[in-house]
């Protein structure tokens, strides 16, 4: 139901998908996962993919134990296994004619607004270009993700810089019960959850897993920066067979429903927590634009203030310097004031280089 509206589609595969508890890749698994895949590409849909696992697959490779690896060896053996998880992808996805990629990140990458913004652009710049990205955390110098997380609120950090519609958690239960399954029979599967209160948190109980790290917490914190993200989240199974086309037909997962829209949870981003770094005055060709939903091109502005980066959140005023918008700027002050009051055309000749014809992109820019 859910994801038929969805345009964009994250879905976060944990390790005990991928490697049994005898340590065997599960390659059959992966296979119908990649029809999954394949079949949603042919709806138009695009699709990322977070996957844990870089480090049970270095301990499969080298023999060893997850359990009790320290940080520093298991960077280590994090650096070995992403090559194997890699191959691995590659693999199986060429054989449904799948082009992937991939992208290392840590949470810090997508906590921090210019790299976060650096890297919605990646995304958007691949599926241009036809291709699946495969997100890892960055393992080999992340510290205490390895250790709490699993992926599940990496995963939802990157749906909410791609701007997704929906992420899916494939777990290892159908979704959030009101008890542990594997331990309460009478424990029911809860369809729908809008508002996570206190006894939804009190619920939320850690699994046990050779391979994994997460459990329901780590979903549950997952969920709560979809909900503010205009994203809705799903737990669903993910040992079944084909589990996106189960998720399709039957619906057997619980959904996390957001809590506001995305374009306004987009706003309230760009808008948020950092003071402005600078200003830009604009024409009244501009500002007509801007109100139309177009970008801010270099044409239009006429002066700059303050010394800011690229990425940067900055000030719009009119000709009578009122602020009018606000954004993330593509170009830092120095480059403005050498491309202001010019076509976006001779940028490239200006500066020698071009990163993006905007200076705000229209995505990236809120009318006050």
């Amino acid at each position: 139901m859910y994801l038929n509206k969805s345009k964009i589609i994250v879905i976060k595969i944990g390790s005990s998908l991928l490697i049994d508890e005898n340590k065997k890749i599960r390659k059959a698994w992966l296979s119908e996962f990649a029809k999954d895949i394949h079949e949603l590409i042919k709806k138009d849909k695009k699709i990322i993919i977070v996957s844990s696992g870089a480090i049970a697959m270095g301990c499969k490779k080298l023999n060893l134990s997850k359990k009790n690896l320290k940080i520093d060896k298991s960077q280590a053996v994090a650096s070995i296994g992403q090559i194997e998880l890699m191959n691995l992808f590659s693999e199986i996805f060429v054989k449904q004619k799948i082009n992937i990629s991939q992208i290392l990140l840590t949470l810090e990458d997508t906590e921090q607004r210019r790299r976060a913004l650096n890297a919605k652009r990646t995304f958007d710049n691949l599926f241009q270009l036809g291709f699946v990205p495969v997100v890892n955390e960055n393992d080999t110098i992340a510290t205490t993700e390895i250790k709490y997380g699993d992926n599940d609120r990496l995963a939802s950090r990157v749906a909410q810089i791609s701007g997704a519609d929906s992420l899916i958690l494939l777990s290892d239960v159908n979704g959030f019960y009101t008890q542990n399954p594997k331990i309460y029979k009478n424990a029911k599967l809860l369809k729908e959850i809008k508002n996570i209160d206190k006894d939804i948190e009190k619920i939320a109980t850690k699994s046990i897993s050779e391979h994994g790290t997460g459990g329901m917490k780590t979903k549950i914190d997952a969920a709560k920066i979809c909900q503010l993200s205009g994203c809705q989240m799903a737990i669903a199974n993910g040992l079944l067979m084909r589990p996106i086309k189960k998720i399709l037909e039957n619906n057997n997962c619980t959904w996390f429903l957001p809590k506001i829209s995305k374009l306004d949870a987009r706003k309230k981003w760009i808008i948020s927590s950092i003071s402005p770094k600078g200003e830009v005055v604009i024409d009244d060709g501009a500002k007509k634009a801007l109100s139309n939903g177009k970008s801010l091109l270099a044409a239009g502005i006429t002066k700059v203030y303050g010394n800011f980066k690229k990425g940067d959140h900055i000030k719009v005023l009119n000709k009578k310097n009122f602020e009018c918008a606000r954004g993330l700027s593509s170009f830092s002050s120095d480059e403005i004031l050498r491309i202001m009051g010019r076509h976006s055309k001779e940028i490239e000749k200006i500066l020698g280089y071009v990163s993006k014809s905007e200076v705000i992109h229209k995505d990236d820019i809120v009318e006050i």
